[in-house]
């Protein structure tokens, strides 16, 4: 709509909130595509990610109409928090796949972060066939640890950030990621493929 070219996301959720319904049809425009691949690639299955879909925007809608948006600057990052909620939401009715996750406060304080963070961003370096192979096995994640790895490998997010928008700790995400490469590992040794994927978890 070229009435709203050139106004940011917040700008036209404040104008929605206003009562303008054409403000809100173009920010549902402008982020559905990458909202649904978050989603998408989370639970891997149609169907659950149209439905996830469609109740993260009724949230949204409910949230907006009910005053629960500030400008921020981060319309995107405040839309992904919500979807990851109702993911959530979904994820704690599935409970019950047999992989390796961290226990309930995921305590991670013996390790050192200095070193674990950089392990982490030595993980720009990992080569593409690597990636291709682990993208490859990210089906066979739990939704918290696929998540994790989508955000900090594709989206490029900080852990400070994965941290913020999962609504945990830093050392929440930390643990995720790490159980996810010991997911990982474990599946590459079953299926004889060789990932260097030494950096992730030391």
């Amino acid at each position: 709509m070229k009435h709203f070219e050139g106004m940011a996301d917040e700008e036209l959720a404040l104008l929605y909130v206003g009562g303008n319904n054409r403000a809100f049809d173009e920010l549902l425009s402008r982020n559905q595509s990458k909202l649904f691949t978050y989603i998408m690639y989370v639970v891997r299955d149609q169907d659950i990610a149209n439905d996830i879909f469609q109740e993260t925007f009724v949230k949204v809608i409910t949230k907006l109409q009910a005053g629960e948006y500030t400008n921020s600057g981060k319309f995107l990052f405040w839309l992904t928090r919500i979807a990851h909620n109702v993911i959530m939401d979904w994820y704690r009715q599935q409970k019950g796949e047999h992989i390796v996750e961290p226990t309930q406060d995921n305590d991670l304080s013996n390790l050192s972060g200095i070193s674990v963070l950089d392990s982490y961003r030595e993980s720009e370096i990992i080569n593409e066939q690597v990636l291709a192979d682990v993208k490859r096995m990210m089906n066979c994640l739990p939704p918290p640890q696929r998540e994790v790895v989508y955000m900090r490998f594709y989206q490029e997010l900080s852990f400070k950030e994965i941290a913020e928008l999962t609504g945990v700790s830093i050392n929440t995400s930390l643990g995720r990621m790490r159980y996810a490469m010991i997911n990982l590992r474990r599946m590459a040794k079953a299926n004889k493929i060789e990932l260097a994927l030494e950096y992730f978890c030391q």
